[in-house]
This record gives C-alpha cells, structure tokens and sequence, in this order.
C-alpha cells in the first residue's frame, strides 16, 4: 500500500498527492544525509515509511489539531514525529527543538526542499526552551520520541504546553511501567494523565502506545531544572 493508503486506512487522514510527494522528498533526503550524519538507523524506502511516518501521524490516534494550533517537537533529530505531522497538517505551525546543530541543518534543508511555511527550526536544549518566554507555555500540543523515560520527559515537556495544553510522549512497551513512575513528576510539574493509548502496526510485529498528558497547572518557576538534571535525577527519584 502507499503512505495515502495506509493514512486513509489506519488513521483516517487524507493526504493530497503533493503531501505525498513532500513525504517522497524526506524520505529521499533522509537516505542521502544519512550517509554523510548519523540520523537513523532506517533507511529503507518500506520501513522509513511505515517506522518513521506512519508512526509520527499516529499522533492522531489522541489528538486532533485544529488550524493555527501551535505545535512543538522536543529533542526532534531527524524530524520524528514533528515533520510529518507538519506536511500532514500544513494549517498548524510546529517548531522543531534540537540541541544538535547538524540535525537542526538537516531539518532547515528539508523544510526548504518540500516548500514548507508552517515549520520553525530552533538550536537549544529543552531545559533552555522550558524558560524561554518564547516557548514556555506557548504550545497547544507538545509531543517526543525517544528521547527520554517519561519521569525525565515531562520536565522537557510540560513547561512549554499551555494550560489545557497536551503532552504526547510516544513510548514502547515500557510505557505503563514509565507511567506509574511519573506520578511525582506529574503532581510537580502540573500534569493530568489520560489513558496510554496502543496503536498496532500490522505492517510490523509491533504495538506502539502513547502517552498523553493534559497540563492542568502552570508549571512552577524553577522547572525545567538547569541542563542534563531531569536525566540525571528525575522528580521522585
């Protein structure tokens, strides 16, 4: 099946044939600079397809997007989930947070080469964003891919969702273990959890499950604490 198909098929989402297309010009990128940089580990046409874009739009499995709702990617690498969701939602505006120069390169060309103007590039680490006035409860939707267990990750998170804002932080099978551990976090930072979601892929022996997290309060002052913390120490541990 192609991308439109299996969107059509497992999420609902229409995709036109220029979305497509843009999808067509990452996934072609993403090999070529995958030779040159460490972006992922995936590469071929089939699992980029169905690993790294599929997955990316299951965000919709949780979450509707409404036009001019302001999205962020934390610690995004090649894109993963931000980027898809931008080419799949071109009236939502999604920044894309990295603290590694190349990547952040890597996702400036990409944005050009598919024509987009709904993406924002920015070269920081997520402890700094989280008290930039720029970005701090700036975001309706703030979402992550394996960037750290969950106690860890909502400090990253949290503080740039709005209030009445979500989290969705994209986990394996850890996810319910990762949860239970995120109860400090949660009442510390301001965060309400809903659910875990499970998305089955059955391309792949795989279940994918999505954790999404409501901000119910503002997120105090000293959070997220001063940079590598929250990995180091998360809240409760």
């Amino acid at each position: 099946m192609s991308l439109i198909e299996e969107a059509q098929s497992q999420f609902g989402l229409t995709l036109t044939p220029e979305q497509a297309n843009q999808f067509d010009i990452y996934a072609r990128e993403l090999a070529d600079w995958n030779t040159r940089m460490n972006l992922t580990a995936i590469t071929e046409p089939d699992e980029v397809r169905v690993r790294h874009f599929l997955d990316s739009l299951s965000v919709v499995a949780v979450m509707g997007f409404d036009n001019g709702d302001k999205a962020v990617d934390v610690g995004t690498g090649a894109g993963f989930p931000g980027l898809p969701l931008a080419i799949a939602f071109p009236d939502i505006h999604v920044t894309l947070i990295d603290a590694t120069a190349k990547k952040i390169t890597f996702l400036e060309h990409i944005v050009a080469e598919c024509g987009l103007t709904n993406v924002q590039t920015v070269h920081a680490r997520a402890e700094d964003a989280g008290h930039d006035s720029a970005h701090r409860g700036q975001y309706d939707v703030v979402v992550a891919r394996a960037v750290a267990r969950l106690p860890s990750l909502l400090e990253y998170m949290l503080p740039l969702a709005k209030v009445g804002g979500f989290c969705i932080a994209m986990k394996g099978d850890s996810a319910s273990e990762e949860l239970e551990d995120s109860k400090r976090a949660l009442f510390v930072l301001g965060g309400e959890a809903k659910p875990i979601a499970d998305v089955p892929f059955p391309q792949i022996d795989r279940t994918h499950y999505l954790v999404t997290i409501e901000k119910t309060q503002k997120t105090p002052k000293p959070y997220p604490r001063k940079a590598g913390t929250p990995t180091r120490k998360p809240i409760g541990f």
